[in-house]
C-alpha cells in the first residue's frame, strides 16, 4: 500500500508541473522604473516552496503574471531551506512568503491566497503594505 501511494504522488506530481509548463501566464510589461522599484522591493522576498505544490504553482503563477523576480527556495529537496523555514517561520508548511523589512526583521506568510493578495497589492502599487498582524508571524 505504501508503494501505491508514493506512486499515486508521482503521478500527479508529473500532471501538475505539467500543467504549470503547459498553462504558465504571460508577464505583465509596465514602464522600466517601475519595473525597477518592484524589482528592488521584490529583493526583500523569498518563497519558500515545492516545485510539483498546486499551491506553490497558484502563488508562482501570481508572481509571473506580475512580473515579479522573487527568490525561490526549495523546502523539500533543500535541508538548509526546510531546516530556516521550520524554525525561524514556525513550521514546515509551503507556500511560505519571507519578507525581510528593512530594520531586518522578517515576516513569515503562509496561506497562499494571503501571499498572492500581498503580491498584488505590492505590484499594483510598487509600494511595500504593511502586515496585519493575524496574517503573518513575526521572527
Amino acid at each position: 500500500m505504501k508503494y501505491f501511494w508514493k506512486t499515486v504522488r508521482f503521478v500527479l506530481a508529473q500532471i501538475i508541473l505539467l500543467a504549470d509548463f503547459c498553462y504558465r501566464p504571460k508577464a505583465v510589461k509596465r514602464k522600466a522604473e517601475k519595473q525597477a522599484d518592484l524589482d528592488e522591493q521584490c529583493q526583500q522576498l523569498a518563497l519558500y516552496q515545492y516545485k510539483a505544490c498546486p499551491f506553490c504553482v497558484k502563488v508562482r503563477w501570481a508572481m509571473r503574471r506580475n512580473n515579479m523576480k522573487v527568490e525561490l527556495r526549495d523546502a523539500k529537496n533543500n535541508a538548509e531551506n526546510a531546516y530556516e523555514l521550520e524554525n525561524q517561520g514556525g513550521k514546515l508548511k509551503v507556500p511560505c512568503l519571507k519578507i525581510t523589512q528593512l530594520d531586518g526583521s522578517s515576516q513569515w506568510m503562509y496561506e497562499s491566497k494571503d501571499i498572492i493578495a500581498y503580491l498584488q497589492n505590492l505590484a499594483d502599487g510598487a509600494t511595500r503594505i504593511e502586515l496585519e498582524p493575524s496574517l503573518a508571524k513575526a521572527s
